[in-house]
C-alpha cells in the first residue's frame, strides 16, 4: 500500500482576471476617481491596475487580507464622487458593482482599495500563497516596455542594497548594464541573474545515481515506513530531472546540473514544511475540549489597554486570521439610545456600538474557517432592556448560525460530553454567565483607574454549582477577569441565558469539586499568574480537568501595553482557549500564529493523545513519556539570501520551544564574516537539540538579527511538520507575513531519539533484534521502569531445527523500530542489560558454528 503524500496546488487564476476589467478607483480622502484596467498575472501572485497614464500599481495578494464586495464594500461619502457613481438614484443597482480590498501587514495597518465597477458582477478575488522568487520574477515579468523587454532600472529598483553585484551579475549573463535607463534585458535570463545570486556553485554535474543517493540519504526522512512511503523509483527520478534540469543535453543523459539542483531545492517537492499538515489533516470529530482553540483577548482594542481606540474592524481582522474565540466587553449605553456598547471599562478607550461588532462577525465569521465560532461576553449590562437588546441583535443578525438550543444528541447534564467541532459546522456559540432570570447583581469596580463612572455595589456571592431553584445555574459573582481593569459582570435576564448553552463561565473552585460535578459545559477563566501557579504546583490535575471541561486563559491587567505572555506553557496542560493580544505581534503571538497556520487554518487543532485519554495521565515536567518516541533534531545553518537592503553583518539564533523538559539551549551562529545581507556565508557546526520529549508539542524557531540587534525575520515550525533534508526556508516579518526575498539555506534532520549508550548504527540493528526477541521471551521484563507498558509483538513463527535455536523475529515488522526505541529510552539499569546482551550475542555465535 502507497500513501500519497499532499502537495499545494498551484493556484487556478481565471482567464478574465488575466484579461483584465475595467474598474474606477476612488479614495476617501480625495474627490478624484481614477479609470483602471485591474488584472492578476497567470500565476496568482499579484493584483495589479494600470490607470490611463499607463502606470502599474502592484499588490501582493500575500498582504491581501480581505476582499469585500456588496454592503460589506466601503461607499465614498462626498457628495461629488456618489454622483459619479450615482449613489443616490434610486434604481443605481450601485452595491452590484462595488469592491474593497483590505491590504497590510498586520491586523490593525490596514489600507482599503476601493473599485466601482463597469459591469455588475463583479467576482471576489483569491487570496494565493507563492515562492518567494518566482513572485520576484512575475513582478519583473510585469513591467516590461512596449518592446517586451525588461528596463535595467526596475532590476535595480529590486536589488538595492549593492549595485556593484548587479552589474556583475549582468555581466556574467551577457546582458546590458550600467545606469542607462533605455537598456533592456530579454524576460528568459532573468534566471541567471538571480543564480548569480544563489547558494549553488558550478559543480560537475550529478547523475542519476547520485541524485537518487542524494535523495535517499538527504532528502528523506529515515522515519518513513517503506511500505506506506516507498522510495523513489527511476522513472520518477527522471521526471524530477527533466522538470527542473534547465539544459535539455544534461536531462537527456539523465544528468542535473547545480541550476537544476537549485531548482529543485526551491520546488514544492522539498518545501521544509510537510505540506500534508497544512490541509486539513487531524480529526474533528472529538469533543471540543480536546482542541486547542485559537483565541483573541479585548479583540476590540487596536492598540493599548487604557487609551486605545476600539474598532469593530479588529473582530473581522481576527476571524480572517482563523481566529474561533473573540471578546466582547459589553457595557450599557447611555439615553437616549441606550444602545449596548463594547469598551474597556474604566479606562479612556473608545467605544463601539455592540450591534455594529455584531454586523461585523456576522460578515467574516466563516470566510477563513467553517469550524463554530465562540464569543466570550464580559457582560457589564445591568439593564433588562438593554440585555433584550443584545440577545435579540445576537438572533436576528446570526440568524441559524447561532447556537439557541443544545443537541439532541448532548443534553447539558453531568458526565455528558458536549459536541465536536464538526457537528457544531457553522455555528457561533455564546459565553455568558446564566442567571436566575432575576434582577442581575450590578458590577463592582475592581480597578484603580480614574473614571467619572460611580462605583457599583458587590453582589453577595454563591456557589457557583448551586442550582437555583428553577433549575438554572447562576453567575458567580467574582469577574473572571482578576487583576484585569473592568470590574465584576453581572449576572443574566432570561434573554440573553436563553442564548447560553455548551459554554457555560462559572467561578473556578478546586479541580476536586469540578471533577465531583464532571460538567463538560462548564468553562472557567484564568488570568496568567494564576494559572503559571496551578501549572507549578498542580500541573496533572490541570490536564485532567482540561480533558473533561474547558479552560480560558488571559493577559494579566498590568498589560497596559497590550503585550502577551508565553501561551505554551498552557498549551502544555492543555488549555483551550489562550486568548492573546491581536494588536501586538511580539514573540508569543508569533508562536500563535505559526502554529495555528496548520490543519487548514480551522483555528481547531486536536491535542495530543497523552492529553485526551482517560486511562493515562500526562505530567508536562516529565523526563519521558510512555509509549512516545522522542526526538533529536539536528540544523546546520550554510548561509542566508537577501537578508537586508543594508551592507550589515548578521547572524541567526535558534531554539526549539516545547515541554519544560526538552532542550532549553539557545544556540547562535556568530555574525557574518563581511558586511554582506545578500548572501551571508556560517557553514558552522551543526546545532543538535536532543531528546525533544513530545514533537507534536515542540516547535523550532529561528531569528535572523542583524549586528545591532535589529529583527530581520524569522519562521516558527512545529518539528513534527518539519521535512528533513536540505531546503530554502522563507521567513516571515514580525507579523507572520511572508517575506519575499529574506531566506535561509539549511540542512535540517528529525530523527528518533537514541541514548548515547545505544547511539552505534551497527548496536542499533542488534539492540533491535535482541530486544524484541527479549521482550517476546519475556526477559526483559526486570530492566524495564515501572508504569510502562508495550503490546506484544507479533512475531513469525518458524519451526526451530533445534531446540537451543532462537526464533528470528520478521524482518519487515512495520512496529519494530517505534518498540525498539520506546524501549530504549525506558531502561532503567542499561549496563545490566548490555551485559545481557553481550551474552546472548556470544550465544547466537555459538549456535552459529553449531
Amino acid at each position: 500500500m502507497n500513501k500519497k503524500r499532499y502537495f499545494l496546488e498551484a493556484p487556478e487564476v481565471k482567464d478574465y482576471l488575466v484579461k483584465g476589467e475595467r474598474f474606477t478607483k476612488w479614495s476617501e480622502d480625495s474627490t478624484k476617481t481614477v479609470p483602471v484596467t485591474m488584472k492578476m498575472d497567470p500565476k496568482g501572485f499579484y493584483v495589479y491596475w494600470i490607470n490611463q497614464s499607463k502606470e502599474t500599481t502592484f499588490l501582493d495578494v500575500a498582504t491581501i487580507r480581505d476582499t469585500r464586495t456588496g454592503k460589506y464594500a466601503k461607499l465614498p461619502k462626498h457628495p461629488k464622487v456618489r454622483n459619479v457613481f450615482n449613489l443616490d438614484f434610486p434604481d443605481s443597482n450601485h452595491l452590484a458593482k462595488t469592491l474593497t480590498i483590505v491590504s497590510g501587514p498586520d491586523t490593525v495597518n490596514l489600507t482599503y482599495h476601493n473599485f466601482f465597477a463597469s459591469k455588475e458582477k463583479v467576482t471576489q478575488l483569491c487570496i494565493y500563497t507563492c515562492a518567494a522568487f518566482n513572485r520576484r520574477y512575475v513582478r519583473l515579468s510585469l513591467q516590461t516596455n512596449k518592446d517586451g523587454k525588461i528596463p535595467v532600472k526596475h532590476i535595480y529598483k529590486m536589488f538595492p542594497a549593492d549595485k556593484k553585484r548587479v552589474e556583475s551579475a549582468l555581466a556574467s549573463a551577457h546582458l546590458p548594464k550600467g545606469k542607462v535607463r533605455n537598456s533592456t534585458c530579454c524576460l528568459l535570463e532573468i534566471n541567471s541573474i538571480i543564480s548569480f545570486y544563489s547558494y549553488c556553485s558550478n559543480k560537475p554535474t550529478m547523475t542519476k545515481e547520485n541524485f537518487t543517493k542524494f535523495l535517499n540519504e538527504k532528502q528523506r526522512d529515515s522515519r518513513l515506513n517503506e511500505e506506506l512511503f516507498p522510495r523513489l523509483r527511476q522513472d520518477q527520478i527522471k521526471a524530477l530531472i527533466d522538470k527542473y534540469e534547465p539544459c535539455s543535453s544534461n536531462s537527456n543523459r539523465g544528468l542535473i546540473s547545480p541550476e537544476g539542483l537549485w531548482f529543485f531545492l526551491m520546488g514544492p517537492e522539498t518545501t521544509v514544511v510537510m505540506q500534508d499538515r497544512l490541509a486539513k489533516c487531524q480529526d474533528m470529530t472529538q469533543p471540543v475540549p480536546h482542541y486547542l482553540i485559537k483565541s483573541s483577548h479585548n479583540t476590540y482594542l487596536t492598540a493599548g489597554q487604557f487609551s486605545g481606540v476600539s474598532s469593530p474592524e479588529m473582530y473581522r481582522q481576527c476571524l480572517l486570521s482563523g481566529c474561533r474565540c473573540l471578546e466582547l466587553d459589553c457595557w450599557k449605553g447611555k439615553p437616549p439610545d441606550e444602545e449596548p456598547i463594547i469598551t474597556h471599562g474604566f479606562t479612556m478607550t473608545t467605544e463601539i456600538l455592540f450591534k455594529d461588532v455584531i454586523e461585523a462577525i456576522a460578515e467574516s465569521a466563516f470566510k477563513t474557517s467553517q469550524y463554530p465560532v465562540i464569543l466570550s461576553f464580559e457582560n457589564h449590562v445591568d439593564s433588562v432592556k438593554q440585555q433584550e437588546k443584545m440577545a435579540n441583535y445576537c438572533k436576528t443578525i446570526f440568524g441559524d448560525a447561532l447556537l439557541t438550543e443544545p443537541l439532541e444528541k448532548y443534553p447539558l447534564k453531568p458526565g455528558q460530553q458536549i459536541p465536536s467541532p464538526s457537528e457544531l459546522l457553522g455555528k457561533i456559540l455564546i459565553k455568558n454567565k446564566k442567571g436566575s432570570h432575576g434582577k442581575p447583581a450590578p458590577a463592582k469596580k475592581t480597578t484603580t483607574a480614574t473614571t467619572d463612572q460611580p462605583a457599583a455595589t458587590a453582589a453577595p456571592t454563591q456557589d457557583p454549582n448551586t442550582p437555583s431553584p428553577d433549575g438554572t445555574s447562576p453567575a458567580p459573582a467574582t469577574q473572571e477577569n482578576q487583576g484585569g481593569t473592568a470590574g465584576q459582570e453581572v449576572t443574566a435576564y432570561e434573554a440573553m441565558s436563553s442564548i447560553v448553552n455548551y459554554i457555560q463561565p462559572n467561578k473556578f473552585i478546586s479541580f476536586d469539586n469540578a471533577r465531583k460535578k464532571n460538567k463538560s459545559y462548564v468553562i472557567s477563566s484564568f488570568v496568567e499568574t494564576k494559572g503559571e501557579a496551578m501549572i507549578a504546583k498542580t500541573a496533572v490535575e490541570f490536564v485532567e480537568y482540561n480533558k473533561r471541561q474547558m479552560s480560558r486563559i488571559y493577559p494579566k491587567g498590568t498589560r497596559m501595553d497590550s503585550s502577551n505572555y508565553n501561551p505554551q506553557p498552557f498549551w502544555n496542560v492543555g488549555c483551550q482557549m489562550v486568548a492573546l493580544n491581536y494588536q501586538t505581534m511580539d514573540f508569543p503571538m508569533q508562536l500563535n500564529m505559526a502554529l495555528f497556520e496548520f490543519n487548514g487554518r480551522t483555528g481547531y487543532l486536536l491535542k495530543h493523545d497523552v492529553m485526551r485519554r482517560g486511562d493515562k495521565k500526562f505530567d508536562p515536567f516529565c523526563d519521558r513519556i510512555d509509549t512516545v518516541v522522542a526526538s533529536t533534531l539536528t540544523i546546520k545553518i550554510y548561509s542566508g539570501q537577501f537578508l537586508s537592503e543594508k551592507s550589515v553583518k548578521t547572524g541567526v539564533e535558534v531554539e526549539v520551544i516545547g515541554l519544560p523538559g526538552d532542550p532549553k539551549k539557545k544556540y547562535r551562529t556568530k555574525w557574518s564574516t563581511t558586511p554582506n545581507a545578500i548572501n551571508p556565508v556560517w557553514n558552522e557546526e551543526p546545532f543538535v537539540f536532543e531528546k525533544i520529549l513530545l514533537p507534536e508539542m515542540a516547535s523550532l524557531r529561528l531569528v535572523v538579527h542583524e549586528e545591532n540587534g535589529k529583527f530581520l525575520g524569522h519562521r516558527i515550525i512545529p518539528v513534527d511538520a518539519i521535512q528533513s533534508g536540505f531546503h530554502h526556508i522563507c521567513l516571515r516579518s514580525e507579523s507572520n507575513m511572508p517575506l519575499t526575498l529574506p531566506a535561509l539555506f539549511v540542512y535540517i534532520e528529525v530523527k528518533d531519539y537514541i541514548p548515547a549508550a545505544f547511539a552505534g548504527t551497527y548496536l542499533l540493528k542488534l539492540l533491535s533484534l535482541f530486544l524484541l526477541k527479549m521482550w517476546h521471551q519475556r526477559h526483559l521484563k526486570p530492566f524495564l521502569k515501572p508504569r510502562f507498558h508495550l503490546r506484544r509483538p507479533q512475531l513469525r513463527q518458524t519451526k526451530p531445527r533445534s531446540q537451543k535455536q532462537l526464533q528470528k523475529p520478521k524482518k519487515n515488522q512495520a512496529e519494530t523500530l517505534m518498540q525498539t526505541l520506546s524501549l530504549l529510552q525506558t531502561i532503567r539499569r542499561p549496563q545490566k542489560l548490555l551485559k545481557s546482551l553481550l551474552l546472548l550475542l556470544k550465544r547466537l555465535l555459538l549456535l552459529k558454528r553449531l
